[in-house]
């Protein structure tokens, strides 16, 4: 358990106490990029100020060039990553077989995530010369899951080297 949880006085976590923050992570990615989904296809007013720097319309609007892959908005495969993450964290309790892999699993698929979002957001920084801030949050998000399934691979390769020792 990590030392700054002991010193919150938090003592009875759970195991998986990484996969769970996963899942509760999940949910605001679900949220921004379902939000991102409606205002590439036009539903929704932009919520950012459109400056020099904040401009979601350039970066995420429904006339950005690189707003989607092909006929595919890149929040639309936002939004069905961030539900395959938080059907596997929840699958993992429920289906035996996915107990097993689910480390690597979400390890990798964090990963991808993460490495998507990074170039996502140095496509922002360098190419398109515009921030949109949910699209950060979003990969804000995605880093920080993508950390802790680290830790839980970690923590269940541990086990499984301690379980080996004995």
């Amino acid at each position: 358990m990590p030392l700054w949880v002991l010193a919150m006085g938090v003592r009875n976590w759970p195991e998986d106490w990484q996969i769970r923050l996963i899942q509760l992570l999940a949910v605001p990615g679900l949220m921004v990029a379902f939000y991102l989904l409606l205002y590439h296809n036009g539903n929704l007013i932009d919520a950012c100020t459109a400056s020099s720097w904040d401009d979601c319309g350039k970066v995420s609007g429904p006339d950005a060039p690189y707003s989607s892959i092909g006929p595919i908005p890149v929040a639309l495969i936002g939004l069905v990553g961030y539900a395959v993450i938080f059907l596997l964290t929840w699958l993992k309790d429920w289906w035996l077989l996915l107990d097993d892999y689910s480390p690597e699993l979400i390890v990798g698929l964090t990963g991808f995530a993460f490495l998507f979002s990074l170039g996502l957001t140095a496509l922002e920084l360098f190419v398109i010369n515009a921030i949109c801030r949910f699209c950060l949050v979003s990969a804000a998000i995605i880093t920080i899951m993508f950390v802790l399934a680290i830790s839980y691979l970690r923590s269940f390769s541990g086990e499984a080297i301690g379980e080996a020792a004995d």
